[in-house]
């Protein structure tokens, strides 16, 4: 992404302030090199905005870019060039929704990271952990009981790995690692669409989640867990995870836990309406549409919870299949229980730290990437314009516009 364009007369968002400034902003070779009133064109593309709102572009840090299907355990009989397939199909459509990075939570690759970075297709820039760390039995393993026959075999698409034993998860995390994996995604309670498992279990040992967490410190690298219970989100925490995904059923001790280890909270809260409203016609099978119930009326008052508690919160959707048209729909979730600036942050600034790219993404600032997201409205007063892309008027990578 090389792009130089300037854009004039705008209202630039910074989400640590929450203020805005009037004036232009240029972009060259994909970065950010100046912003202020009256800038030179420079011999560049000029968009004269005429006042509308721009921010940095939007981060979605729990994505699934291969789930085509919230029928997880189908994917490992799918194509893997299918599967990659649909994945740019999938990334290109989160592009238009203004997200111009993502963190997958599982199942995409360094190739899908590849061919979005060399220019093959269109979508966000792509974090990504390779397959997810499961326990025999636990939330990665798709096996319904009758099945016998682990298929973990590295040519074929699937979101999970099963690795039992701390020997055994140490490699499987180096393996990962040496596949380029940004953050280590590991199964460390029971989930709604795995087929053998129950949402209070606690999974993997506090042994085994050490040597997770020792292995993705000493490539400095970082471990997200799955976790639903109290129980399950504090034992991660007291263990060193970094990110929580979901969290649901989190407890005042969680807050605390957070606080103390610098740790966030990546919410999915639009992932469970979706799957309770639309799930079985996308599908997810029925024994795990009734696990929703179990977490869907939680999230909510984890979130409030949380952001009361003062814990560091990150925008994240989780949707699966053709569910992922509701992505921008969190917003409109999260506003119930958060201001406007507060979600903003989580899907910018607060992510950005949370990806290790501060001052590269979700930021204005001169020298991160041009990754920009011009809208008609004010963010600030209504979330309803970044939960609905039709306000969108430009979206940018890398100084380039690429919708709009």
């Amino acid at each position: 992404m090389t792009g130089s364009l300037l854009l004039r007369n705008a209202r630039l968002l910074d989400p640590l302030s929450g203020e805005y400034t009037e004036g232009d902003l240029r972009a060259a070779d994909g970065r950010i090199v100046e912003a202020g009133p009256g800038l030179a064109a420079a011999d560049v593309p000029v968009l004269d905005l005429r006042g509308a709102v721009v921010l940095p572009g939007l981060v979605d840090a729990h994505v699934h870019v291969t789930a085509s299907t919230a029928d997880l355990g189908s994917l490992s009989s799918s194509s893997p060039s299918y599967v990659a397939a649909q994945a740019a199909h999938t990334m290109s459509r989160m592009l238009d929704r203004g997200f111009t990075t993502v963190r997958d939570a599982s199942g995409a690759d360094y190739g899908l990271a590849d061919a979005q970075a060399d220019g093959l297709f269109r979508g966000p820039r792509l974090l990504f952990c390779g397959r997810a760390l499961s326990q025999t039995g636990g939330h990665g393993d798709s096996r319904t009981r009758g099945t016998q026959v682990k298929d973990d075999h590295p040519c074929c698409a699937g979101l999970g790995r099963v690795a039992d034993g701390v020997d055994a998860v140490r490699a499987a995390a180096r393996d990962e690692l040496r596949k380029g994996a940004h953050h280590i995604k590991v199964m460390a309670s029971g989930g709604v669409a795995s087929p053998t498992d129950r949402i209070d279990s606690t999974q993997y040992s506090a042994d085994e989640l050490t040597a997770i967490v020792e292995e993705a410190s000493a490539a400095n690298r970082y471990v997200a867990a799955h976790a639903y219970t109290a129980r399950a989100v504090n034992r991660a925490l007291e263990l060193g995870v970094r990110s929580i995904e979901h969290g649901n059923l989190l407890d005042d001790r969680s807050v605390s836990l957070f606080l103390e280890h610098d740790a966030y909270l990546v919410p999915t809260l639009v992932t469970y309406w979706a799957l309770k409203e639309e799930g079985r016609e996308h599908g997810l099978p029925e024994s795990s549409w009734r696990k929703v119930d179990e977490v869907l009326g939680a999230g909510m008052a984890a979130l409030e919870r949380a952001a009361r508690g003062g814990v560091k919160l990150v925008y994240g959707t989780d949707l699966l299949g053709g569910m992922h048209r509701h992505q921008n729909h969190e917003f409109r979730l999260r506003g119930e229980v958060q201001t406007p600036l507060e979600v903003i942050r989580s899907a910018t600034s607060t992510a950005a730290e949370l990806l290790n790219l501060t001052g590269e993404i979700g930021t204005l600032d001169v020298g991160a990437y041009a990754d920009l997201l011009v809208v008609d409205g004010d963010p600030l007063d209504d979330l309803g314009v970044l939960a609905e892309p039709k306000h969108f008027r430009h979206i940018v990578q890398g100084g380039e516009v690429v919708s709009g």
